[in-house]
């Protein structure tokens, strides 16, 4: 028997695919692997031939994107599993072992969510306790929770415990067959570069699994870690308080709310965020509030999709009189919101929308707070680049600062430290994807907080006769509509992906940046992959360059700006557009038109999704 497997089948792993590389990945899985349904997966597939297969599993490795590592669960390096989650945290270990000589002294902390996986007999749970168990083996403390928790948990925990860093296993919103790996610096936010590029190689220096990595029960009787469930729940609720703004408001309001988990996490922490705002308890989806891995009632387990996942809340609603549909996805940190209309339809408002209500709503209160008592240009809000441009507009009105990032929260968290290190305010920050963070006490997207927020939101309007709806035509008559579309084309294939992106840089003259799409005129173009910029004096991205990524962003002459991208998380090109009108600019059905237009002249002309047998956004 081998040293690291009961039951390495010698002759197997000694069969040659002839192809030096696959055989030697091949003998390595058989030979480390100690779970005994993922051995099965590869020896099953050695022995049917599957060479292809092969290699897309086992001679590719994970690397960080907008969310950390993140994909299916099953065998192979490419894959999340049992071993591929002990590499990792063994390269997290041996790099955090490096950058801080008091490792051993501060700790690390471990968060889950309730994701499965049958046929690898592969749970966030279980990957949180072999993540525990290889730096338990090392003596470091481990804060390890007992039970599942929204991923903001985990930031909250680095920051309040004074942590070196923190991992949360999750795959968020994706299809029930991923799982994911989320890492957090001792700051609270998501690693970057450098940390992720180094990470990966000390990855790389660590593959082979310690023998003390596999003993998953470790974190059970260990003296070094520690449940900081309940200190870290109370003081999260604690630190609630600090943007509640009308507590007595809420006692008293008539209004109900319906909250789904997606089968997630949310339920018992949204409840409890409610009483600490003064609210009664939200109407739970019964279906939806418990954990189910297998997301059984509905066909994505993302809120973001709108109304077509969300049929059980609303008829909830209308049963029980309820108005606002709060929607959290499986791990708490995003947040869907629907409204009932007059005429008995519901709106289910877009990222970019409850983001405008959310900012208008964080400077009211601020202003109601701090009466001539502090600098507004000492006062910022963030939103990531792909997002609306609505708190720009605000922004530029009202006196406070507003600054745009790369996509995904890890680039607005750590700006945002640096901001605060250097004596600034932030009121609020988000990306289109329906991710919010209001408030600091939690460098990350948090939609624990932000439904409560907007619950608080909702019944202040309901003082003065307004709706969610209602208040979101003021902010447009304000400053102006921002129309904004956001949809993706799916394609598994990034040589196909990556050849889209090439072509469109090559399309203008002498094969360069193109001038024109379709009939319209570009006036601008930043790409971030390359690091180009039209609009700057010398050409260059003012944002970072990411060139492990495809992201491209036009300017055109009629005011649209549209950005392709390829998403960090999942096999989709992402498409962004926005129409920026003046305030006197009322007539949305033509403006929307207009975006429409561009959006389909978009997709035709830079995506050729026939010709690319790209798969249209479909549920």
């Amino acid at each position: 028997m081998g040293e690291c497997g009961e039951d390495v089948n010698a002759n197997l792993i000694s069969q040659s695919t002839g192809d030096h590389q696959l055989d030697k990945a091949i003998w390595q899985w058989m030979t480390w692997d100690k779970n005994p349904n993922t051995r099965a997966q590869i020896e099953s597939l050695v022995k049917d031939g599957k060479v292809k297969e092969l290699r897309e599993r086992l001679c590719h490795r994970m690397t960080f994107g907008t969310a950390g590592l993140r994909s299916a669960m099953g065998a192979g390096f490419s894959l999340i599993n049992d071993l591929t989650i002990i590499q990792s945290t063994q390269g997290i270990y041996r790099y955090l072992e490096r950058c801080f000589p008091d490792l051993k002294k501060r700790g690390f902390v471990i968060g889950y969510d309730t994701r499965g996986h049958a046929s690898t007999n592969c749970s966030s749970e279980r990957l949180a306790k072999l993540t525990a168990a290889v730096f338990l083996s090392k003596k470091v403390p481990v804060y390890l929770f007992s039970s599942y928790v929204p991923t903001p948990f985990v930031p909250y925990a680095v920051k309040k415990l004074r942590a070196i860093g923190g991992v949360m296993i999750t795959a968020s919103h994706n299809p029930k067959e991923d799982n994911g790996y989320k890492v957090y610096w001792e700051n609270g936010a998501q690693i970057t570069a450098p940390h992720d590029k180094e990470i990966l190689k000390y990855i790389e220096e660590n593959v082979e699994p310690w023998s003390e990595s596999w003993h998953k029960s470790l974190p059970d009787y260990c003296s070094l870690a520690k449940d900081p469930l309940d200190d870290i729940c109370k003081s999260y609720m604690e630190d609630l308080k600090k943007i509640c703004f009308h507590r007595d408001l809420n006692t008293v309001t008539k209004l109900k709310f319906v909250h789904t988990a997606f089968h997630g996490v949310g339920h018992d922490y949204v409840q409890q965020a409610f009483r600490i705002f003064g609210f009664p308890f939200p109407i739970p989806v019964p279906e939806q509030k418990d954990p189910d891995p297998e997301f059984s009632t509905v066909k994505c387990p993302n809120p973001e999709e709108g109304e077509c996942v969300l049929g059980l809340s609303l008829r909830l609603a209308e049963e029980e009189g309820a108005r606002v549909v709060l929607a959290t996805d499986p791990d708490a940190d995003r947040l869907a919101v629907a409204e009932q209309l007059e005429n008995g339809t519901w709106k289910v408002f877009t990222g970019n929308e409850l983001a405008a209500l959310l900012g208008w709503w964080m400077l009211l209160c601020w202003r109601e707070a701090n009466a001539e008592k502090k600098d507004i240009k000492k006062v910022y809000m963030l939103a990531t680049t792909v997002s609306s441009k609505i708190l720009h507009t605000m922004a530029q009105k009202e006196g406070f600062q507003f600054e745009e990032t790369l996509p995904g929260f890890k680039w607005i968290g750590n700006r945002i430290i640096q901001l605060l290190d250097s004596g600034m305010e932030i009121l609020f920050a988000f990306e289109e994807s329906i991710g919010f963070m209001c408030g600091t006490s939690v460098l990350d997207k948090d939609g624990v907080s932000a439904a409560v927020v907007v619950a608080e939101m909702a019944t202040y309007l309901e003082t003065k006769n307004l709706t969610l709806n209602q208040q979101l035509e003021q902010v447009y008559t304000t400053y102006g509509f921002h129309i904004t579309k956001t949809s993706y084309l799916i394609c598994y294939d990034q040589a196909i992906i990556k050849n889209i992106f090439e072509r469109i840089r090559k399309l203008g003259d002498d094969q360069g940046y193109p001038k024109f799409c379709g009939k319209y005129n570009i006036v601008n173009i930043r790409d971030v992959t390359t690091g180009y910029d039209s609009s700057q004096q010398d050409k260059k991205s003012v944002l970072p360059v990411t060139k492990n990524s495809q992201m491209i962003t036009f300017t055109f002459q009629n005011g649209c700006v549209a950005t392709l991208r390829t998403s960090g998380t999942e096999p989709k090109i992402k498409y962004y557009a926005e129409f920026c009108a003046l305030p006197g600019q009322r007539d949305f059905t033509l403006l929307n038109k207009e975006l429409q237009n561009l959006i389909d002249v978009l997709v035709e002309y830079f995506l050729e999704p026939d010709k690319n047998n790209l798969k249209r956004r479909s549920l």
